[in-house]
């Protein structure tokens, strides 16, 4: 069942779509729910118990703080990717759905990993701790597939009134890639003759260019989104001395077991 104009007016008690602040259509046996894509301004949103899908209609939603989307049809975690650029997100219930599968602790570590700012999910408080370990052991969540086209296509008629590509479909994703393929166009004067040059030194401009886009990322990002940068940074530099000790150790055994023989 699809989710009209005239249910959702009449639901909110709103004059037009973009007054809508919030909706509760819990239990309501929909499956297409595209016209949320018109609502920018909706805060609270409950699709709980319903047969949704996909969550690339609330791509545009940007002010959302708290949404309730238990026991839908959401097969993958990879759906989660429309809501990365929620700032305001805090509150997410996505229970009962098959993308949580059977191991709820790995499930969880994942939604935290992708949503790093959330308070509180399935009913329970977030910790910091659950944050930190949500960065080392969560796995990363990708797009979907054909999600960066569907996003343009469901943003288009926010980024005509806000003049804000990077604001209304995930700033941090668009501005980086951006970057990247900025220096990619202006190749620094040594790129001219590539085959000059050895594979290590291929590899080391390869590094060169990323840095730089990182570098320049961070000029774009607010104290929220450098906070998470902060924290996703001390953990990689955890993991990697944990990673230069074990092989340091390692070689010292090996070094150890030759002198013993």
């Amino acid at each position: 069942m699809r989710l009209t104009r005239t249910q959702v007016l009449t639901e909110a008690k709103a004059p037009d779509l973009e007054s809508v602040r919030k909706l509760n259509c819990w239990g309501s046996k929909l499956s297409d729910v595209s016209i949320l894509a018109e609502m920018p301004n909706i805060e609270v949103l409950t699709l709980s118990v319903n047969g949704i899908s996909s969550l690339a209609p609330l791509a545009g939603c940007l002010s959302l703080c708290e949404l309730y989307l238990r026991r839908n049809m959401i097969a993958s975690l990879s759906e989660l990717w429309y809501l990365r650029p929620m700032r305001r997100l805090r509150v997410l219930w996505l229970a009962d759905n098959p993308c949580c599968g059977k191991n709820s602790s790995q499930y969880r570590l994942t939604v935290l990993r992708c949503l790093p700012r959330l308070q509180k999910l399935d009913n329970q408080v977030v910790t910091e701790d659950e944050i930190l370990s949500a960065q080392m052991e969560g796995e990363e969540i990708s797009a979907p597939a054909n999600g960066a086209e569907q996003q343009l296509s469901t943003n288009g008629h926010d980024n005509a009134k806000k003049d804000s590509l990077g604001h209304n479909m995930g700033k941090t994703n668009l501005i980086f890639a951006y970057r990247t393929q900025e220096l990619k166009m202006k190749p620094r004067s040594r790129d001219k003759f590539p085959t000059l040059h050895s594979q290590s030194t291929r590899s080391s401009m390869k590094k060169t260019h990323t840095l730089d886009a990182v570098l320049l990322l961070l000029k774009d990002l607010d104290h929220e989104d450098l906070r998470v940068v902060h924290m996703e940074t001390q953990n990689r530099l955890r993991i990697y001395t944990l990673d230069s000790l074990k092989t340091l150790q390692d070689s010292q055994q090996s070094q150890s077991v030759e002198l013993q023989q």
